[in-house]
């Protein structure tokens, strides 16, 4: 966000490359990073800070040095790994078979749908792509759910009754209540749907698709008031 210019060594002339605008620096994106403090050793800032702040202060020599260090430190590392026979796991990458390349776990190639996607955020690591129809899965499988919970009543209260008309019990046991206590129909659900069907909850997946939903509700609300610092 500053000048850059061109310096021809050859005549000493100097040539303007770039100059922002004071409306090119007002629309730079905010930067979201973790505090340093809060960073693990392999994380780059932290990993690479002393290499960073060589170039900050124009020492290449010193750059140059810490780098070396860094990479000489992960090439014994590598080393030690391979005589101990330790394997090395990546939390986000994976090595490709066919190609022998490192690969990322959670990419997502499938193209953009300006209808459906609206933005790509990050958490714990793995880039997410918040959708605008997911609430409608989430309500689709809760009603799946509750289909088939819906299914299997009715056909527990069906077994029951045809229990009770070929047992042909005796008088004093047609006097007594049947020990099916399930009702033979059931009405619309009412918000406590689970409870009325016997069930305290829902599957655990539903469970887990409204909790992600919750979350991408507030990574929503960052997003627009991100959006809203940087129209200001």
């Amino acid at each position: 966000d500053g000048e850059v210019h061109i310096n021809e060594l050859k005549n000493g002339n100097t040539e303007m490359f770039w100059n922002p605008t004071s409306e090119v620096r007002r629309q730079r994106l905010k930067r979201h990073i973790v505090l340093f403090e809060e960073q693990m050793d392999f994380e780059s800032e932290r990993l690479w800070q002393h290499v960073t702040s060589a170039i900050n202060k124009g020492d290449q020599h010193k750059a140059t040095q810490e780098k070396f260090v860094l990479e000489e430190e992960q090439r014994n590392a590598a080393k030690e790994r391979r005589e101990s026979g330790t394997e090395w796991k990546p939390l986000l990458f994976r090595r490709d078979a066919g190609t022998n390349e490192w690969r990322y776990k959670y990419e997502d190639l499938r193209p953009w749908d300006p209808l459906n996607d609206i933005a790509q955020f990050e958490k714990d690591g793995i880039l997410q792509t918040m959708e605008r129809h997911l609430s409608t899965r989430v309500s689709n499988h809760k009603a799946t759910c509750i289909n088939n919970q819906i299914t299997r009543h009715k056909r527990s209260a069906k077994d029951c009754r045809r229990r009770k008309t070929s047992d042909q019990p005796s008088n004093h046991s047609q006097n007594t209540e049947s020990s099916c206590s399930t009702p033979e129909s059931v009405q619309e659900l009412s918000d406590d749907d689970g409870k009325y069907l016997g069930f305290e909850s829902l599957c655990t997946q539903c469970g887990k698709e409204m909790n992600h939903l919750k979350e991408i509700h507030s990574a929503v609300l960052s997003l627009q008031k991100a959006q809203q610092d940087i129209h200001r």
